[in-house]
Protein backbone atom coordinates (compact mmCIF):
# COMPACT_ATOMS: atom_id res chain seq x y z
CA UNK A 1 0.00 0.00 0.00
CA UNK A 2 1.59 3.23 -1.17
CA UNK A 3 1.52 6.73 0.29
CA UNK A 4 -0.35 7.82 -2.87
CA UNK A 5 -3.13 5.30 -2.11
CA UNK A 6 -3.54 6.85 1.33
CA UNK A 7 -3.72 10.38 -0.09
CA UNK A 8 -6.37 9.26 -2.58
CA UNK A 9 -8.33 7.55 0.23
CA UNK A 10 -8.18 10.74 2.27
CA UNK A 11 -9.50 12.82 -0.64
CA UNK A 12 -12.25 10.31 -1.48
CA UNK A 13 -13.39 10.09 2.14
CA UNK A 14 -13.34 13.88 2.56
CA UNK A 15 -15.29 14.57 -0.65
CA UNK A 16 -17.90 11.86 -0.01
CA UNK A 17 -18.47 13.24 3.49
CA UNK A 18 -19.07 16.73 2.08
CA UNK A 19 -21.50 15.33 -0.51
CA UNK A 20 -23.42 12.94 1.73
CA UNK A 21 -23.87 15.16 4.80
CA UNK A 22 -26.48 17.48 3.19
CA UNK A 23 -28.42 14.36 2.15
CA UNK A 24 -28.38 13.10 5.75
CA UNK A 25 -29.58 16.54 6.89
CA UNK A 26 -32.56 16.37 4.53
CA UNK A 27 -33.39 12.77 5.51
CA UNK A 28 -33.19 13.57 9.24
CA UNK A 29 -35.58 16.49 8.82
CA UNK A 30 -37.95 14.49 6.66
CA UNK A 31 -38.27 11.68 9.21
CA UNK A 32 -38.23 13.99 12.23
CA UNK A 33 -34.95 12.71 13.68
CA UNK A 34 -33.99 16.06 15.18
CA UNK A 35 -32.72 17.49 18.45
CA UNK A 36 -35.03 20.07 19.99
CA UNK A 37 -33.80 22.86 22.30
CA UNK A 38 -34.59 22.70 26.03
CA UNK A 39 -33.36 24.15 29.34
CA UNK A 40 -29.94 22.53 28.91
CA UNK A 41 -29.64 22.64 25.12
CA UNK A 42 -29.50 26.21 23.86
CA UNK A 43 -29.32 25.73 20.09
CA UNK A 44 -31.82 27.48 17.83
CA UNK A 45 -34.52 25.38 16.20
CA UNK A 46 -34.55 21.67 15.41
CA UNK A 47 -31.17 20.25 14.37
CA UNK A 48 -30.84 16.92 12.48
CA UNK A 49 -29.38 14.17 14.67
CA UNK A 50 -28.06 11.44 12.38
CA UNK A 51 -24.69 13.02 11.67
CA UNK A 52 -22.93 9.79 12.56
CA UNK A 53 -24.21 8.22 9.34
CA UNK A 54 -22.40 10.94 7.39
CA UNK A 55 -19.12 9.59 8.80
CA UNK A 56 -19.72 5.85 8.59
CA UNK A 57 -20.31 5.52 4.82
CA UNK A 58 -17.26 7.59 3.71
CA UNK A 59 -14.98 5.77 6.15
CA UNK A 60 -16.31 2.42 4.93
CA UNK A 61 -15.65 3.41 1.30
CA UNK A 62 -12.15 4.52 2.28
CA UNK A 63 -11.51 1.12 3.86
CA UNK A 64 -12.80 -0.64 0.73
CA UNK A 65 -10.40 1.44 -1.38
CA UNK A 66 -7.37 0.69 0.81
CA UNK A 67 -8.33 -2.88 1.80
CA UNK A 68 -6.08 -3.00 4.88
CA UNK A 69 -5.26 -6.36 6.41
CA UNK A 70 -5.21 -6.93 10.16
CA UNK A 71 -6.12 -10.04 12.19
CA UNK A 72 -8.50 -8.15 14.48
CA UNK A 73 -10.11 -5.84 11.89
CA UNK A 74 -13.18 -8.07 11.36
CA UNK A 75 -13.94 -8.25 15.09
CA UNK A 76 -13.37 -4.51 15.45
CA UNK A 77 -15.82 -3.92 12.59
CA UNK A 78 -18.45 -6.17 14.21
CA UNK A 79 -18.07 -4.25 17.46
CA UNK A 80 -18.43 -0.97 15.55
CA UNK A 81 -21.58 -2.27 13.83
CA UNK A 82 -23.12 -3.03 17.23
CA UNK A 83 -22.19 0.43 18.53
CA UNK A 84 -23.64 2.07 15.41
CA UNK A 85 -26.86 0.06 15.72
CA UNK A 86 -27.48 1.02 19.34
CA UNK A 87 -26.62 4.63 18.48
CA UNK A 88 -29.13 4.79 15.63
CA UNK A 89 -31.85 3.18 17.78
CA UNK A 90 -31.11 5.68 20.56
CA UNK A 91 -31.31 8.65 18.16
CA UNK A 92 -34.60 7.35 16.77
CA UNK A 93 -36.38 6.15 19.90
CA UNK A 94 -34.16 6.89 22.96
CA UNK A 95 -32.60 3.91 24.72
CA UNK A 96 -32.08 3.37 28.45
CA UNK A 97 -28.46 3.96 29.57
CA UNK A 98 -28.16 0.37 30.82
CA UNK A 99 -28.99 -0.94 27.32
CA UNK A 100 -26.31 1.25 25.75
CA UNK A 101 -23.83 0.12 28.40
CA UNK A 102 -24.61 -3.53 27.69
CA UNK A 103 -24.01 -2.97 23.96
CA UNK A 104 -20.68 -1.25 24.67
CA UNK A 105 -19.52 -4.07 26.95
CA UNK A 106 -20.55 -6.63 24.32
CA UNK A 107 -18.59 -4.76 21.63
CA UNK A 108 -15.58 -4.71 23.98
CA UNK A 109 -15.84 -8.46 24.50
CA UNK A 110 -15.88 -8.98 20.72
CA UNK A 111 -12.61 -7.07 20.46
CA UNK A 112 -11.05 -9.00 23.35
CA UNK A 113 -12.19 -12.36 21.91
CA UNK A 114 -10.25 -11.51 18.74
CA UNK A 115 -7.08 -11.14 20.81
CA UNK A 116 -6.85 -7.35 21.10
CA UNK A 117 -6.47 -6.23 24.70
CA UNK A 118 -4.32 -4.12 26.99
CA UNK A 119 -1.93 -6.78 28.28
CA UNK A 120 0.53 -4.68 30.28
CA UNK A 121 1.17 -1.32 31.82
CA UNK A 122 4.62 0.23 31.88
CA UNK A 123 4.81 1.84 35.32
CA UNK A 124 7.56 4.37 36.18
CA UNK A 125 10.45 2.86 38.15
CA UNK A 126 8.79 -0.60 38.03
CA UNK A 127 8.98 -1.45 34.35
CA UNK A 128 6.43 -3.49 32.41
CA UNK A 129 3.74 -5.18 34.51
CA UNK A 130 1.79 -8.09 33.03
CA UNK A 131 -1.88 -7.52 33.85
CA UNK A 132 -2.87 -11.15 33.57
CA UNK A 133 -6.61 -11.62 34.06
CA UNK A 134 -6.97 -7.91 34.85
CA UNK A 135 -6.23 -7.17 31.17
CA UNK A 136 -9.81 -8.17 30.31
CA UNK A 137 -11.34 -5.81 32.87
CA UNK A 138 -9.04 -2.89 32.02
CA UNK A 139 -9.69 -3.33 28.29
CA UNK A 140 -13.46 -3.24 28.80
CA UNK A 141 -13.15 -0.19 31.06
CA UNK A 142 -10.95 1.56 28.48
CA UNK A 143 -13.28 0.96 25.53
CA UNK A 144 -16.47 1.73 27.45
CA UNK A 145 -14.87 4.73 29.19
CA UNK A 146 -13.54 6.42 26.03
CA UNK A 147 -16.74 5.64 24.12
CA UNK A 148 -18.79 7.47 26.74
CA UNK A 149 -16.20 10.23 27.21
CA UNK A 150 -16.62 11.38 23.60
CA UNK A 151 -20.39 11.10 23.99
CA UNK A 152 -20.29 13.33 27.10
CA UNK A 153 -18.27 16.15 25.53
CA UNK A 154 -20.63 16.30 22.55
CA UNK A 155 -22.35 19.33 24.06
CA UNK A 156 -21.38 22.20 21.74
CA UNK A 157 -21.39 22.57 17.96
CA UNK A 158 -18.25 21.00 16.51
CA UNK A 159 -16.73 20.15 19.89
CA UNK A 160 -16.67 16.33 19.87
CA UNK A 161 -15.84 16.18 16.16
CA UNK A 162 -12.93 18.59 16.44
CA UNK A 163 -11.48 17.11 19.62
CA UNK A 164 -11.73 13.64 18.07
CA UNK A 165 -10.02 14.78 14.85
CA UNK A 166 -7.15 16.15 16.96
CA UNK A 167 -6.93 12.83 18.83
CA UNK A 168 -6.73 10.90 15.55
CA UNK A 169 -4.11 13.37 14.27
CA UNK A 170 -2.01 12.73 17.38
CA UNK A 171 -2.30 8.96 16.88
CA UNK A 172 -1.44 9.40 13.18
CA UNK A 173 1.82 11.20 14.03
CA UNK A 174 2.79 8.59 16.62
CA UNK A 175 1.85 5.72 14.28
CA UNK A 176 4.13 7.12 11.55
CA UNK A 177 6.99 7.21 14.05
CA UNK A 178 6.32 3.61 15.11
CA UNK A 179 5.36 2.36 11.62
CA UNK A 180 1.94 0.98 12.66
CA UNK A 181 0.19 0.81 9.28
CA UNK A 182 -3.34 -0.03 10.47
CA UNK A 183 -3.35 2.96 12.84
CA UNK A 184 -2.08 5.24 10.06
CA UNK A 185 -4.87 4.10 7.73
CA UNK A 186 -7.71 4.35 10.26
CA UNK A 187 -6.48 7.72 11.52
CA UNK A 188 -6.31 9.13 7.97
CA UNK A 189 -9.87 8.05 7.20
CA UNK A 190 -11.31 9.44 10.43
CA UNK A 191 -9.44 12.74 10.03
CA UNK A 192 -10.79 13.07 6.49
CA UNK A 193 -14.39 12.26 7.45
CA UNK A 194 -14.38 14.45 10.55
CA UNK A 195 -12.84 17.37 8.63
CA UNK A 196 -15.57 17.17 6.01
CA UNK A 197 -18.30 16.79 8.62
CA UNK A 198 -17.10 19.80 10.63
CA UNK A 199 -17.96 22.04 7.67
CA UNK A 200 -21.60 21.38 8.60
CA UNK A 201 -21.17 20.69 12.32
CA UNK A 202 -19.09 23.70 13.43
CA UNK A 203 -20.98 26.60 15.01
CA UNK A 204 -23.70 27.29 14.01
CA UNK A 205 -24.28 23.58 13.36
CA UNK A 206 -26.56 22.36 10.58
CA UNK A 207 -26.36 18.78 11.91
CA UNK A 208 -25.33 17.00 15.13
CA UNK A 209 -23.35 13.79 15.52
CA UNK A 210 -26.08 12.26 17.66
CA UNK A 211 -25.35 9.15 19.71
CA UNK A 212 -24.73 7.30 16.44
CA UNK A 213 -21.72 9.49 15.72
CA UNK A 214 -20.34 10.19 19.20
CA UNK A 215 -20.48 6.55 20.34
CA UNK A 216 -18.96 5.32 17.05
CA UNK A 217 -16.13 7.85 17.25
CA UNK A 218 -15.46 7.13 20.93
CA UNK A 219 -15.34 3.38 20.32
CA UNK A 220 -13.03 3.89 17.33
CA UNK A 221 -10.62 6.13 19.25
CA UNK A 222 -10.42 3.57 22.07
CA UNK A 223 -9.73 0.66 19.71
CA UNK A 224 -7.31 2.50 17.42
CA UNK A 225 -5.29 3.64 20.45
CA UNK A 226 -5.06 0.00 21.56
CA UNK A 227 -3.78 -1.00 18.12
CA UNK A 228 -0.89 1.44 18.43
CA UNK A 229 -0.23 3.33 21.64
CA UNK A 230 -0.43 0.45 24.11
CA UNK A 231 2.00 -1.53 21.96
CA UNK A 232 4.75 1.01 22.61
CA UNK A 233 6.66 -0.54 25.52
CA UNK A 234 8.63 2.38 26.92
CA UNK A 235 8.79 4.14 30.25
CA UNK A 236 5.57 6.12 30.82
CA UNK A 237 3.99 4.55 27.71
CA UNK A 238 0.78 3.73 29.58
CA UNK A 239 0.30 7.47 30.14
CA UNK A 240 0.48 8.42 26.44
CA UNK A 241 -3.10 7.58 25.40
CA UNK A 242 -4.42 9.04 28.65
CA UNK A 243 -2.59 12.35 28.12
CA UNK A 244 -3.72 12.47 24.49
CA UNK A 245 -7.37 12.09 25.57
CA UNK A 246 -7.07 14.04 28.80
CA UNK A 247 -9.90 16.50 28.05
CA UNK A 248 -12.70 13.93 27.47
CA UNK A 249 -11.31 11.58 30.16
CA UNK A 250 -11.11 14.32 32.79
CA UNK A 251 -14.50 15.72 31.88
CA UNK A 252 -16.01 12.26 32.40
CA UNK A 253 -14.22 11.58 35.69
CA UNK A 254 -15.03 15.02 37.06
CA UNK A 255 -18.70 14.55 36.11
CA UNK A 256 -18.80 11.27 38.07
CA UNK A 257 -17.09 12.84 41.11
CA UNK A 258 -19.27 15.95 40.96
CA UNK A 259 -22.48 13.93 40.84
CA UNK A 260 -21.30 11.68 43.65
CA UNK A 261 -20.53 14.73 45.83
CA UNK A 262 -23.95 16.21 45.03
CA UNK A 263 -25.63 12.81 45.58
CA UNK A 264 -26.96 12.76 42.03
CA UNK A 265 -27.44 9.80 39.73
CA UNK A 266 -24.32 9.16 37.66
CA UNK A 267 -26.28 9.65 34.40
CA UNK A 268 -27.83 12.97 35.51
CA UNK A 269 -27.20 15.67 32.89
CA UNK A 270 -25.83 19.01 34.05
CA UNK A 271 -24.09 22.14 32.77
CA UNK A 272 -20.86 21.71 34.74
CA UNK A 273 -18.83 20.13 31.96
CA UNK A 274 -15.69 22.04 31.02
CA UNK A 275 -17.21 23.57 27.88
CA UNK A 276 -20.31 24.77 29.73
CA UNK A 277 -18.16 26.32 32.47
CA UNK A 278 -16.21 28.26 29.83
CA UNK A 279 -19.48 29.52 28.36
CA UNK A 280 -20.64 30.68 31.79
CA UNK A 281 -17.32 32.51 32.23
CA UNK A 282 -18.35 34.72 29.32
CA UNK A 283 -16.62 33.12 26.35
CA UNK A 284 -18.62 32.88 23.13
CA UNK A 285 -19.73 29.53 21.72
CA UNK A 286 -17.12 29.69 18.97
CA UNK A 287 -14.34 30.82 21.34
CA UNK A 288 -15.17 28.06 23.82
CA UNK A 289 -14.95 25.37 21.14
CA UNK A 290 -11.66 26.78 19.82
CA UNK A 291 -10.25 26.84 23.36
CA UNK A 292 -11.21 23.18 23.79
CA UNK A 293 -9.47 22.45 20.48
CA UNK A 294 -6.37 24.23 21.81
CA UNK A 295 -6.44 22.23 25.06
CA UNK A 296 -6.79 18.98 23.10
CA UNK A 297 -3.99 19.93 20.69
CA UNK A 298 -1.73 20.82 23.63
CA UNK A 299 -2.29 17.47 25.35
CA UNK A 300 -1.93 15.67 22.02
CA UNK A 301 1.43 17.37 21.52
CA UNK A 302 2.46 16.40 25.05
CA UNK A 303 1.59 12.77 24.27
CA UNK A 304 3.70 12.87 21.09
CA UNK A 305 6.65 14.37 22.96
CA UNK A 306 6.24 11.67 25.61
CA UNK A 307 7.02 8.95 23.08
CA UNK A 308 10.65 10.05 22.71
CA UNK A 309 11.21 12.10 25.87
CA UNK A 310 14.08 11.67 28.29
CA UNK A 311 13.38 10.81 31.94
CA UNK A 312 13.82 14.45 33.04
CA UNK A 313 11.61 15.80 30.27
CA UNK A 314 8.97 13.13 31.01
CA UNK A 315 8.87 14.14 34.67
CA UNK A 316 8.63 17.81 33.72
CA UNK A 317 5.75 17.10 31.32
CA UNK A 318 4.00 15.00 33.95
CA UNK A 319 4.22 17.85 36.48
CA UNK A 320 2.84 20.27 33.91
CA UNK A 321 0.01 17.88 32.98
CA UNK A 322 -0.88 17.40 36.68
CA UNK A 323 -1.10 21.18 37.11
CA UNK A 324 -3.33 21.44 34.04
CA UNK A 325 -5.43 18.57 35.42
CA UNK A 326 -5.90 20.41 38.71
CA UNK A 327 -6.94 23.60 36.90
CA UNK A 328 -9.53 21.64 34.93
CA UNK A 329 -10.79 20.12 38.18
CA UNK A 330 -11.22 23.59 39.67
CA UNK A 331 -13.06 24.77 36.57
CA UNK A 332 -15.61 21.96 36.88
CA UNK A 333 -16.20 22.48 40.61
CA UNK A 334 -14.86 19.26 42.12
CA UNK A 335 -12.12 20.83 44.26
CA UNK A 336 -12.88 21.86 47.87
CA UNK A 337 -16.60 22.28 47.31
CA UNK A 338 -16.22 24.42 44.21
CA UNK A 339 -13.31 26.59 45.38
CA UNK A 340 -10.62 27.68 42.89
CA UNK A 341 -7.43 28.42 44.88
CA UNK A 342 -4.92 27.89 42.05
CA UNK A 343 -7.04 29.75 39.50
CA UNK A 344 -7.43 32.65 41.92
CA UNK A 345 -3.69 32.76 42.47
CA UNK A 346 -3.08 32.77 38.72
CA UNK A 347 -5.54 35.65 38.36
CA UNK A 348 -3.61 37.65 41.02
CA UNK A 349 -0.32 36.99 39.22
CA UNK A 350 -1.72 37.97 35.82
CA UNK A 351 -3.70 40.95 37.19
CA UNK A 352 -1.59 42.37 40.06
CA UNK A 353 -3.85 45.45 40.40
Amino acid sequence: MSFLDMIIAFIITFIITIIITPLIIKASKKFGVVDRPNDRKKHNGEIPLLGGLALILPITIGLIWLQPEHPQLFAISLGALLIITIGVVDDLYSVKPVVKLFAQITASIMVIAAGLKIEFLTIPFMGSVDLGVWSYIITVLWIVGITNAINLIDGLDGLAGGVSAIAFLSMFVMAITDGVTIVIILSILFIAALSGFLIYNFYPAKIFLGDTGSLFIGYSIAVVSMLGLFKNVTLFSFIIPIVMLLIPICDTIFAIIRRAINKQHIMTADRKHIHYVLLEMGFSHRATVLMMYAFSAFFGAMAIIFTNATMILSLFIMAFVILALHLLAELTGVVQGGRTPVLNQLKRLLNPK
